[in-house]
């Protein structure tokens, strides 16, 4: 992955999930998420007309996008095109992956299993999906086998156990309604900044 994309979801730690139903109600979950101070989303692929929405917030220049549920290479291709600086799948993409590596586009691909998240894990950083399911005692297992993988739980996570999931080691947690709801996203997330310890 290229330093300045993971250097972004690093410095982030909050990883936003945009799962809208429109391109216009997704680019303005991500102008919400940038005032409050969040650098870097994820638009997902399930919305309609998801390119628009990541060319859109990949004209801010203060913001890193990347595409999500990205799961076939025609998808992946739209994506790079629309401007996406990183791709995530839900599960292992074999055909996202050969045009990530041809296009040098990072590529965050999505396990479970230990085979599989070991397997996206050596080649960059790795989902963790459906996290919820295994909680933070399973990536917690998942690292001491895998020390110093980069991963990244997502699926189901609640913005008040993000601070258990970086107890365990998590590189970065990816949060999603319950982070990109109506409401007071500034607040949300300085809540958990505040709760987790995380320096801004």
């Amino acid at each position: 992955m290229t330093s300045d994309a993971l250097e972004a979801i690093a410095a982030a730690v909050l990883l936003p999930v945009i799962r809208e139903a429109t391109a216009a109600q997704a680019v303005a979950v991500a102008e919400r998420l940038s005032d409050a101070g969040i650098g870097v989303v994820e638009l997902t692929a399930t919305t309609a007309g998801w390119p628009d929405a990541v060319a859109a917030v990949a004209s801010n220049r203060a913001m890193v996008v990347g595409a999500g549920t990205v799961v076939t290479a025609a998808d992946a291709e739209t994506a790079v095109s629309a401007g996406a600086r990183f791709l995530v799948s839900p599960y292992p993409a074999p055909t996202v992956r050969a045009v990530a590596a041809r296009t040098g586009v990072p590529f965050i691909e999505g396990g479970f299993t230990p085979a599989e998240v070991a397997d996206a894990a050596g080649r960059g950083a790795a989902k963790l999906f459906p996290a919820h399911v295994g909680g933070p005692a399973m990536l917690r297992s998942l690292l001491a086998v895998l020390p110093g993988a980069k991963i990244i739980p997502t699926g189901g996570i609640r913005l008040e156990d993000v601070p258990l999931w970086l107890q365990a080691g998590a590189f970065a947690v990816g949060v999603g309604s319950d982070l990109t709801s109506a409401g007071d996203i500034e607040s949300r997330v300085r809540g958990v900044v505040d709760a987790a310890g995380i320096r801004r």
